[in-house]
């Protein structure tokens, strides 16, 4: 049986993007049945470059709540077995479709399956690759391993667990596949680049990266009961990255840090972790050792934190 392919952009804003985006979807060898785009009522070119590809591409231009809205509504004016969601400014890459859909055909107890990505710049000069990893829920709660355009999902599990929380503005996927597997969903991890996502000045959590961890650790909290020390741990650097406390000064630095770190534990987990202690202890030990030698490049946030 041939499972049919429905793909879900929400837009706004992106109108230096949003041509290529299309491109990407619509060139692939094996094309999805409907692709849909839903604008949050964009003000600069989107709306002329969504006009510029005729019936190819069914969208809509009006205010909306937000990106997990668009997505939302996307999912439920679809009716293909999977769906995959495409941001405005990311990319598939050539095949991706026709790899995922040949996927979930030969593994029908599969509900979500995810593949690898990179992250490109305005050029589409690959900047990274995106830290995907083999499926491990107990990992995934340590860090969000699934690159949100390389993820695909069946219908039948949106049916049974939900679409994405509204009220999220930056954990909206971290949220949705958390959710989905604590939920008993079957998650597979395809190892072959299917998609690429595009880092430039604009993107949502690099503008505001501190509103985002909080909301990460407050969505955990609730999710998980608590939230796990590597996200402590990285929230903390977080902050002083916020403050403009540099490593430049590298006792001030490593001591504020530390205490950021307490403190957030104790916020979120109302209590400090030994696992906590343990991942500071480690990282000041390190750096006091190197600091003085490597200078500003060596420190660094442990393997996983970011």
């Amino acid at each position: 049986m041939t499972l049919s392919i429905s793909v879900v952009t929400p837009s706004y804003n992106q109108g230096q993007f949003i041509e290529r985006t299309l491109q990407s979807v619509l060139g692939q060898e094996s094309p999805a049945e409907e692709y849909v785009v839903y604008d949050g009522g964009s003000t600069d070119q989107t709306v002329a470059v969504l006009n510029s590809f005729g019936t190819r591409v069914r969208w809509a231009s009006a205010r909306d709540r937000g990106q997990s809205e668009a997505v939302n509504k996307g999912i439920r004016s679809t009716h293909g077995d999977i769906i995959g969601w495409l941001n405005s400014d990311d990319i598939y890459y050539p095949g991706a479709l026709a790899l995922v859909r040949e996927f979930f055909e030969s593994h029908p107890d599969v509900d979500v399956v995810y593949g690898r990505s990179n992250h490109i710049d305005e050029h589409e000069q690959v900047i990274e690759p995106y830290p995907t990893e083999a499926w491990s829920l107990e990992r995934m709660k340590e860090l969000c391993i699934i690159s949100q355009p390389a993820a695909f999902f069946r219908r039948r599990i949106v049916e049974r667990l939900g679409a994405l929380d509204e009220n999220l503005q930056y954990a909206l996927d971290y949220e949705f596949w958390l959710r989905l597997a604590l939920g008993g969903a079957r998650f597979a991890y395809l190892p072959q680049v299917l998609a690429a996502t595009r880092i430039h000045p604009a993107t949502k959590t690099n503008a505001l990266k501190l509103k985002c961890h909080r909301e990460i650790n407050n969505m955990l909290a609730k999710k998980l009961g608590r939230v796990p020390d590597r996200w402590i741990f990285t929230y903390a650097h977080v902050v002083l990255e916020s403050r403009g406390v540099t490593r430049k000064q590298p006792l001030r630095f490593l001591f504020l840090f530390f205490v950021n770190s307490i403190a957030a534990s104790i916020n979120w987990n109302s209590r400090l972790t030994w696992g906590l202690l343990k991942l500071n202890c480690q990282w000041i030990r390190h750096h006091v050792r190197h600091a003085f030698r490597g200078g500003e490049r060596a420190f660094r946030l442990p393997s996983g934190a970011q």
